[in-house]
């Protein structure tokens, strides 16, 4: 398209100059665009801070009708929502802690086509007043962009099923549509292994999709592990961290709520300005709480991973741990918010030793987070015997605690299909297979071997992530173990 219709890509380019204000596209922006204006699905890896949003934001923009964007958090969409409304974009977003009178304008918006990009989460996406109003003939729409796709393969089996089911949303709406329309699939992520690409392009039924997989290496991140022994050694650890980088942004993550509260309140009584940031604050609060760090009245946010994804700071220069993730993607996602301006940025964890016997809250909180899984495995076993054959979703979430995510779990394994968006048929053949061990477990041992790796930190991610040609050899020459 570049070479054949020189005018037509110029034109693009203009747009994207004047909405964004870039002089050109950074690689590979301008092939994902060109992909998704030629309706090609595509799997799209890109580092945190690589410009995810743009590829798919000036696509839909540059056509009639609608783009879908599922997002896994409310936070996220608000941002992405906000900044394309602050430009004069037609876009808006869908989610339950909406006002009524909001939730009717956009349904009312997509019916009288006005919008070019709607954000809303899976469980939105399927729910049923939304469905009507999407499945409606004269409502054109042309892509389904699964943004934060790693979220599928984390949190598919467990907590979010509805990701399962979203390869069943394309066939179900084209049985709606004009004959010859199409729907373009894309899915974006800054962390995916090979093994998570595979369940992405099988769950989401890519079609040939153009792949392009960009490493995750930043020359700029130093990344460090650091073993403290006692839980008032990893305050002190931490209070030291910060008191050497004076006043620089930056952001300490931890595991839980009632962790960010406590940790917020230690660190105000010390005099530092800061504020707990998690997914049960209202969007006011939310809001408030970004808008000090962005205008650096608060030099740091004490944070789940319900704070980052979607926020744009160029110039955080720690990210710290203060307790370690329980997944590898998690913690490629949190150390990516630092050092996007290209300046160095350090990002520290903080982990109990191994044994745990002074300092055992890592290991509990790690065999907790497995207890869990393996809990909702069992229970998906037994359930597998008592659902019926076929059937509704809504029907069997209904009827049985957790059903929603039993399904999703044999869909997982093969033992389940979906007829459409929301109803099931059980294959009786693969019935026999007992369910594998939870995907997520196994990321967590990748997790406690990176954190236990004497080799090269960045070395240890590349191969994880499955870059092992750029891997082979590697010494990134800044992290704790190279230096």
């Amino acid at each position: 398209m570049m070479d054949s219709q020189p005018t037509y890509w110029k034109q693009i380019r203009a747009t994207f100059q004047r909405i964004w204000g870039y002089e050109d596209f950074r690689s590979p922006q301008g092939e994902i665009v060109r992909s998704l204006l030629e309706f090609q699905d595509a799997l799209i890896v890109l580092p945190t801070g690589g410009g995810k949003s743009i590829c798919f934001q000036l696509p839909a923009l540059l056509q009639t009708g609608l783009t879908l964007v599922v997002s896994p958090l409310v936070a996220l969409m608000e941002n992405q929502v906000q900044e394309l409304r602050q430009r004069g974009l037609p876009a808006a977003l869908l989610h339950s802690e909406l006002p009524r009178y909001q939730h009717q304008q956009t349904l009312q918006a997509i019916e009288g086509q006005r919008l070019r990009l709607l954000y809303l989460s899976p469980e939105t996406l399927l729910s049923s007043p939304v469905w009507e109003r999407l499945s409606q003939p004269q409502v054109p729409i042309n892509g389904l962009i699964l943004d934060e796709a790693h979220c599928l393969v984390q949190w598919g089996e467990t907590f979010r099923p509805a990701y399962r089911r979203l390869g069943m949303v394309r066939p179900a709406l084209l049985q709606y549509k004009p004959s010859g329309s199409k729907i373009v699939i894309a899915a974006f992520t800054a962390t995916a292994n090979p093994t998570a690409q595979q369940t992405i392009r099988k769950t989401l039924q890519l079609q040939q999709p153009a792949t392009y997989l960009t490493s995750p290496y930043r020359k700029n991140l130093r990344l460090r592990v650091q073993v403290v022994w006692t839980p008032r050694a990893r305050r002190q650890q931490l209070l030291k961290f910060i008191q050497a980088k004076a006043q620089q942004a930056g952001l300490v993550y931890v595991r839980s709520r009632r962790d960010s509260e406590a940790l917020a309140q230690w660190l105000r009584s010390l005099g530092y300005a800061t504020a707990a940031y998690h997914a049960g604050l209202s969007a006011e609060e939310r809001r408030e709480i970004e808008g000090s760090w962005l205008g650096e009245k608060t030099q740091f946010v004490v944070s789940t991973n319900a704070f980052g994804m979607g926020i744009d700071k160029p110039d955080v220069r720690w990210v710290i741990h203060f307790q370690p993730p329980q997944l590898l993607s998690e913690y490629i996602q949190e150390i990516g918010r630092g050092g996007r301006d290209g300046k160095f940025a350090d990002a520290l964890t903080l982990v109990s030793e191994p044994t745990g016997w002074l300092n055992p809250e890592d290991k509990q909180r790690h065999q907790f987070f497995a207890n869990q899984l393996q809990k909702q495995y069992r229970h998906a076993q037994q359930l597998a015997k008592k659902i019926p054959p076929e059937g509704e979703v809504a029907t069997v979430a209904k009827q049985f605690p957790n059903g929603a995510i039993a399904l999703a779990l044999l869909h997982s394994v093969g033992q389940l299909e979906w007829v459409d968006p929301f109803r099931y048929r059980r294959c009786p053949q693969k019935s026999s297979r007992t369910l594998a061990q939870p995907n997520a477990i196994q990321q967590q041992s990748d997790m406690t071997r990176y954190l236990r790796t004497r080799g090269c930190r960045w070395q240890f991610l590349l191969a994880a992530f499955g870059f092992s040609k750029e891997a082979a050899g590697f010494r990134c020459g800044h992290c704790d173990n190279c230096r």
